[in-house]
């Protein structure tokens, strides 16, 4: 898509060499979507990828993931043999169902500001306890769960001017077990329930629920619960008005399924399968 109203892009070599925001700025990475559709109001793109950041890093914490990552390298990671979770990382990027030229431009941070529900590495990374790094437009810098950061459709918590430099998964929440499943209306579609399960060395369990839901939900329990309890849980921390509702899916298949999956993934724990 020819973005037709641009007069300007800046390339930055470093972060002082960012300009400062203004109305119609859009900041830059893959492009997979800013540049599917018509973009009324931007004037100016900001090449995020010339700042040059490492994609992924892996240290004694976990793992660092630079907003600027493309799906196709984090696909690629390997992981030491402790980070048990590490299947979970290749399941949610191949939830993103793309041509080859989309995997290998699309971004791990792109995902995750387009903040629709089903982006997969908003699942990712809430099942894992990402937190963002985000740079201020002052200068300065915050943290964030992406659990807080994802809002609602295409809305996060980030003030113009604000962008999302790395995703940290803690090295703790990388030990732990994973069950996922996924779910869309076709073969090919687009995600219409996604739901991840984890339980750490301590017993404690989480279920995160994505794509059916307009933002990421994670229930947390001391314990791996049984199926009653699992569903009563869900039905607590998803009120009617928050499934979503699009041509990908109606609210009442969304939770009817998502209530399957979630309790699929919490027999695969229970049970101790891969």
């Amino acid at each position: 898509m020819d973005l037709n109203s641009i007069t300007d892009v800046v390339a930055p070599r470093a972060r002082d060499a960012l300009p400062a925001w203004r109305p119609g700025d859009a900041w830059l990475a893959g492009g997979t979507w800013l540049f599917s559709e018509p973009q009324d109001g931007i004037g100016r793109l900001v090449d995020l990828p010339s700042l040059g950041w490492d994609p992924i890093r892996v240290t004694a914490e976990g793992l660092e993931i630079a907003a600027t990552c493309t799906i196709a390298a984090l696909d690629r990671v390997e992981l030491p043999a402790p980070f048990t979770a590490a299947p979970l990382i290749g399941q949610c990027c191949r939830a993103l169902l793309g041509s080859f030229k989309v995997w290998n431009a699309a971004t791990v941070g792109g995902n995750l500001c387009l903040a629709l529900p089903a982006g997969p590495m908003i699942a990712l990374a809430v099942a894992l306890d990402g937190t963002g790094l985000i740079w201020t437009p002052d200068g300065g810098e915050r943290r964030l769960a992406v659990r807080d950061l994802v809002r609602g459709p295409q809305d996060t918590a980030l003030a113009p001017g604000e962008i999302l430099r790395s995703i940290h998964l803690p090295k703790a929440a990388l030990t732990r077990r994973t069950a996922f499943r996924r779910l869309s209306l076709s073969p090919n579609g687009r995600s219409g329930a996604l739901v991840i399960g984890t339980l750490d060395a301590s017993g404690a369990f989480a279920l995160t629920v994505t794509a059916s839901t307009r933002r990421p939900v994670r229930i947390d329990t001391p314990g791996l619960p049984d199926a009653d309890a699992l569903r009563a849980a869900l039905a607590g921390a998803v009120p009617d008005g928050l499934w979503y509702d699009d041509v990908h899916g109606a609210p009442d298949w969304r939770r009817h399924v998502t209530g399957l999956l979630a309790e699929e993934a919490r027999a695969e724990l229970a049970g101790g399968g891969a």
